[in-house]
């Protein structure tokens, strides 16, 4: 509720209570709300993206495994609406059934993307003043998928019960029938219970800030000053491991634009206090970066165009 108000008092001082849209001019909206996640992929050069294509769900599976021949991808795949948020109907597809299945419960346009199984998955927030010649990385988020450890003796269902955060997922893994949950893994065996790094799926969000130094502000401010009108958003990404990270060798599964978070404040016994302290501080940027950039010619999103903007997000439906 305090940055509810806060947002609303900028909108009244911008006289434009979409004023965050003029933040990120080189995105539709700019990426606040209904922005294209391919379009905003394709401005990157091709080393740092995962292979991905655009289907549309009502010409079947047999022209979308073709589409994904011909572009190189084969199974498994991450399947997610081109437009959508908060991680809403990405999942993990292994084979073409499964295709099938996720192709007959959609009606938008999806993206179909190579899956990185890279084991170090992170969250980068950077911004940069339009005045500026230097942005910065504020925040580093690291995303501890969801996994039980066996004890040789429990079933994968009854280590989930004794996780905290595992046993909110049964009822929704049960249902999926990804994973066995009857089965018993051996002593120290790590299970991979989710693939998809979000925090309705039990994701931990962990604070990984101590990550930030010169040589990572260097490699995500060089990157980010190739993106045509991009100066505030969160990469989420994959890599091998901090080296890589440090040495720029990551692939990028999406980039979020004016309405992402420092995602670092997640992080389990984090200060209330210090998180507001945290969102406070972004949403000053937020504001000074649209108000620069709207004096330099770059009109706010009209709140007609920010209910219609809305209404086209599948995270509203």
């Amino acid at each position: 509720m305090p940055i509810f108000i806060y947002w609303l008092w900028c909108g009244l001082k911008a006289r434009a209570i979409f004023y965050l849209s003029a933040a990120n001019p080189g995105f539709e909206y700019g990426g606040v709300i209904g922005a294209s996640k391919k379009s905003i992929l394709d401005k990157f050069p091709p080393q740092y993206i995962p292979k991905g294509i655009l289907i549309n769900p009502s010409e079947g599976v047999r022209i979308a495994d073709e589409i994904m021949q011909n572009a190189g991808l084969s199974y498994p795949v991450v399947v997610k609406p081109d437009i959508g948020e908060r991680g809403f109907k990405v999942e993990l597809v292994t084979n073409e059934t499964e295709l099938a299945q996720y192709l007959a419960n959609s009606n938008d346009q999806l993206i179909v993307q190579e899956y990185i199984d890279l084991p170090m998955e992170a969250g980068i927030f950077y911004y940069r003043l339009p005045n500026e010649p230097k942005g910065t990385v504020s925040s580093v988020v690291l995303k501890g998928l969801l996994t039980v450890t066996g004890d040789g003796t429990s079933s994968i269902k009854e280590l989930m019960m004794k996780n905290e955060r595992a046993r909110f997922q049964i009822s929704r893994l049960s249902t999926a029938g990804r994973v066995d949950l009857s089965a018993i893994p051996q002593k120290d065996e790590n299970i991979l219970l989710e693939p998809i790094g979000n925090h309705v799926r039990g994701t931990a969000f962990l604070d990984g800030c101590y990550l930030i130094n010169e040589q990572l502000n260097e490699v995500i401010d060089n990157l980010s000053k190739g993106i045509d009108g991009f100066y505030y958003g969160r990469y989420d990404l994959r890599c091998k491991d901090e080296q890589a990270l440090y040495n720029g060798e990551f692939k990028i599964m999406e980039l979020n634009g004016s309405a992402s978070e420092p995602a670092h404040i997640y992080s389990p016994g984090f200060p209330l206090l210090k998180g507001y302290k945290v969102f406070f501080h972004h949403w000053r940027i937020l504001y000074k970066i649209s108000k620069i950039n709207h004096a330099q010619g770059v009109p706010y999103m009209s709140f007609a165009t920010g209910l219609k903007a809305l209404r086209k997000s599948r995270f509203t439906r």
